[in-house]
């Protein structure tokens, strides 16, 4: 048995009734597998897979709360700690009632490599909780994310571990966070990203994974002779990363018909009036089938489909595993020539291949939806020089990262015999500088 296919097996082993984390290792492995091949001695010798695939540190925590009825409420916090060799561990928190450890490991073995990629120096970590944030009041968000954060904060710090927002985790709950761990820490550090502007925010985090997705799939069409002026873009989500990602593809010239949530979905042929989605899901905190209310036109339909008009670019900005092979054969069949992740792992394995196999243009999660955790990184930079920069500067900066990224990962395809394949070169691109720090700093 290879090495790579031990390694797989021994994943799977030690870890039972984690199956996303099994997916996650199985994808990035098998890609790197011409790689790691060519290494295979001395990766053996030094049992990098093993040391790569096994986190540093993982803490799960109770976290008991009070809720509005004076009834106390307890659900499971959990911090992995994976991979510091290039930097502090950084990685979001989810707050939603599917996070169990093997979820929280899948996405903290991604950032390893996603931060990698982005060039900065951020090593790989994910956390968060069961905790249900939908329908509770402010003062019981409050209550648990004190509560989190009180453990929490025996773990974390600037120069250690800097967590940030994710799904169900957005401003009102880091600020939360970040008065708890100022209150018993004592300290005002940049520990947290995704903080309001008001206390060392940074200007464009909210902006940065849409717009940093629409910034690679762009240069990805001109690395190929296409252009997104003009092109009609299927979206899935209605989150910040849906949005934003519909506000700079408009700004680009593409035409976005396609959101949805998690009852069902909308097409618009004139184009999604992101005004409109803005006030229902950012205002008013509603459903999107309220979205016929403000273009009567547009069509809403309960539960999958999102992924069934003709589009060209279609883009996943939800949850993971959300594009499934039957989607991508819609697609296919449909004209789509450009599918890029802007959500964590949110297409099957068997979709990703079909879509390559058929000749589309495909960008992973770990690349595509960099934006967000670069723009983290540049707001660490920033508290640690006291510094606020404009919105401008970020967004140029975020820009050319993205621009960066993608070109890495063309080249590393490239020089592995893989050209255009972007999954393997994405994965060889932020492997090698992770490999190459773990080494030079020794069996640790």
């Amino acid at each position: 048995m290879s090495y790579v296919d031990e390694v797989i097996q021994r994943v799977i082993d030690k870890n039972p009734a984690q199956p996303e984390f099994h997916q996650a290792v199985r994808e990035v492995l098998e890609s790197l597998r011409v790689v790691i091949e060519a290494n295979e001695d001395a990766f053996r010798r030094e049992a990098l897979l093993e040391r790569l695939t096994e986190p540093e540190r993982q803490f799960i925590f109770r976290v008991p709360w009070v809720d509005d009825q004076g009834n106390v409420q307890v659900n499971t916090g959990y911090r992995v700690q994976f991979n510091s060799a290039i930097g502090p561990y950084k990685g979001g928190l989810r707050l939603h009632p599917s996070v169990n450890l093997g979820i929280i490991k899948f996405l903290g073995f991604e950032q390893v490599f996603k931060n990698s990629l982005t060039g900065l120096p951020i090593g790989g970590g994910k956390g968060g909780s069961d905790f249900d944030p939908k329908g509770k009041s402010d003062r019981e968000i409050m209550a648990f994310c004190q509560s989190f954060m009180t453990e929490l904060c025996k773990h974390i710090g600037a120069d250690t571990d800097v967590p940030a927002g994710d799904i169900g985790t957005g401003a009102r709950e880091i600020g939360y966070l970040f008065g708890q761990y100022k209150r018993i820490r004592g300290v005002y550090e940049g520990v947290l990203t995704g903080k309001g502007l008001s206390y060392g925010g940074s200007l464009a985090r909210t902006e940065a994974t849409g717009y940093g997705l629409l910034y690679l799939i762009s240069e990805m069409l001109k690395l190929n002779g296409k252009d997104i002026a003009g092109k009609v873009v299927a979206i899935s989500g209605s989150g910040n990363v849906a949005i934003y990602a519909a506000e700079k593809a408009f700004q680009m010239g593409a035409k976005v018909v396609t959101m949805s949530d998690s009852t069902g979905w909308i097409y618009d042929a004139e184009g999604i009036d992101l005004d409109a989605i803005k006030e229902i899901k950012e205002v008013k905190r509603e459903r999107l089938s309220t979205y016929k209310n403000y273009r009567p036109n547009a069509e809403y339909h309960e539960g999958r489909g999102v992924w069934s008009v003709k589009v060209d670019i279609a883009l996943p900005c939800a949850t993971q595993n959300e594009l499934h092979l039957e989607d991508a054969k819609q697609l296919v069949a449909n004209g789509c020539f450009a599918v890029a992740e802007g959500a964590n792992m949110p297409t099957t394995l068997e979709a990703t291949e079909y879509l390559q196999e058929n000749g589309i243009l495909f960008a992973p999660g770990k690349a595509a939806n960099a934006g967000g955790v670069a723009t983290s990184a540049l707001e660490m930079s920033q508290n640690s020089e006291r510094l606020s920069w404009t919105f401008e500067e970020v967004d140029a900066k975020l820009k050319n990262i993205m621009i960066n990224i993608c070109h890495n990962m063309a080249d590393a395809a490239k020089r592995y015999g893989a050209e255009g394949n972007y999954v393997v070169g994405a994965n060889i691109a932020g492997f090698e500088k992770v490999v190459d720090a773990m080494t030079a700093q020794g069996i640790v």
